[in-house]
């Protein structure tokens, strides 16, 4: 056996002494150690640490060093990081769902409902979080996990991974830096991670989209096919008028509304079990049941819901959300056509005419009246208080509901 063997033999020996903090195995089998090279005295290990968050690859190279400086015969140790190849990994375009998560105003949970999110459908899918809060990525500190982000051999950023679930952030290589960046260099960084980062999993991607409606949120709608948008808002009437337009935004760029978040809805009294309204909750035409788009979930204000999420272990009100959400994506852009109601979608302006003509004449009094459409049916009021001879008011309830982005729905009843 020759001296470097013995001295090869010596390292390894030492290096499985090193373990991952997180899994508990040693550092071979985690994967970590791709390959020793011993020359003389001098020892070259190469780690692949992309599976775990910085601060724990920072723990393991100490480690490593300090283990392999101790052994006999080694005069200088070398840590370097490698990065797996690319290959076979996703971009964004392959995942089966992206689902984006928005608010009208700051401060109504957004991140937190994103982020508690991702980690409920973690639970049945290969889940991947994008923080696109560019000016205010809060993701990484949800679920205390830092930078650096490592690159494949292509030189594709390689998202953190934390307990499965993959996530990428600008907050994960600007740790601690403020963000001041004008809309030009916000946009071709996002436009460059959504490009290139190199996914591992491809089932759900959740985007964390900046409040409000600026360049950052429809950046993203232009640059990735988001299947359908959860926006989230408080009770307070402020926020639930400037929800009722977000919708509409969305909406007006052929964006599936999956439904609405309430968050904050209540808050459940530690010592006597009580529920109190942390808010007085908006009424009349600004409330939460005159919000164009279901509501997914009433989230309480809860410790469970402050504290640091683990994928696929959230707490209830979190996995019924997770449902809500995954059975609305698989609907999403679709339009359920009540029985007995006039389609009149692609037709000629005349055919539209005739066909409302021939349902409405049919109805007696005080049967309903259900008018699917591709466009606004407002104007379709007038028309029917023609052939009903009565004025429009005389319709009561009269409601139209904007289902998705190019399905409308009208329901009255004859009077």
């Amino acid at each position: 056996m020759t001296a470097q063997t013995t001295l090869t033999d010596r390292v390894e020996a030492q290096l499985r002494a090193v373990r991952d903090p997180q899994a508990d195995l040693s550092v071979f089998e985690a994967g970590f150690v791709q390959d020793i090279a011993v020359e003389a005295g001098d020892v070259t290990i190469e780690t692949d640490l992309t599976a775990v968050d910085g601060d724990t690859a920072d723990e393991i190279v100490e480690a490593t060093l300090r283990a392999v400086d101790d052994v006999d015969g080694v005069e200088s140790v070398h840590v370097e990081s490698t990065s797996p190849s690319s290959e076979g990994r996703s971009a964004v375009e392959a995942f089966d769902h992206v689902i984006a998560v928005a608010s009208a105003k700051g401060g109504v949970g957004k991140s937190t409902t994103a982020t508690h999110l991702a980690c409920g459908l973690a639970a049945d899918n290969d889940v991947a979080l994008f923080d696109a809060d560019i000016h205010g990525p809060n993701v990484p500190g949800l679920l205390d996990i830092s930078g650096p982000v490592h690159s494949s051999d292509e030189g594709d950023p390689l998202p953190v991974r934390t307990d499965g679930m993959d996530v990428m952030s600008v907050g994960l290589m600007e740790d601690g830096a403020p963000l001041a960046w004008r809309g030009a260099m916000a946009h071709d960084a996002l436009e460059d991670l959504f490009s290139n980062t190199a996914w591992r999993n491809d089932d759900v991607l959740v985007i964390d989209l900046p409040p409000g409606t600026g360049d950052v949120v429809l950046t993203t709608l232009q640059e990735v096919p988001v299947d359908g948008v959860v926006v989230v808002t408080t009770p307070f009437h402020a926020s639930v008028s400037d929800t009722s337009r977000t919708v509409e935004l969305f909406r007006d760029n052929d964006v599936p509304v999956l439904g609405t978040v309430v968050n904050m809805a209540e808050y459940v009294c530690d010592c006597c079990g009580e529920a109190n309204d942390l808010f007085a909750e908006a009424a009349g035409p600004s409330g939460i049941d005159d919000l164009d788009a279901p509501v997914l979930a009433r989230l309480p204000f809860t410790h469970d819901l402050q504290g640091t999420p683990t994928p696929g272990d959230v707490p209830g009100p979190i996995v019924d959300l997770a449902d809500a959400v995954a059975d609305a994506a698989e609907t999403a852009g679709e339009v359920d056509v009540p029985e007995g109601a006039v389609d009149i979608r692609g037709l000629p302006a005349q055919a539209r005419k005739d066909r409302v003509r021939d349902r409405f004449g049919e109805l007696a009094s005080g049967e309903a009246f259900v008018l699917v459409s591709d466009r606004d049916p407002t104007p379709v009021g007038p028309f029917l208080g023609q052939l009903a001879e009565a004025p429009r008011e005389a319709f009561d309830p009269f409601e139209i509901s904007r289902e998705t982005p190019d399905d409308w729905l009208l329901r009255t009843v004859k009077p």
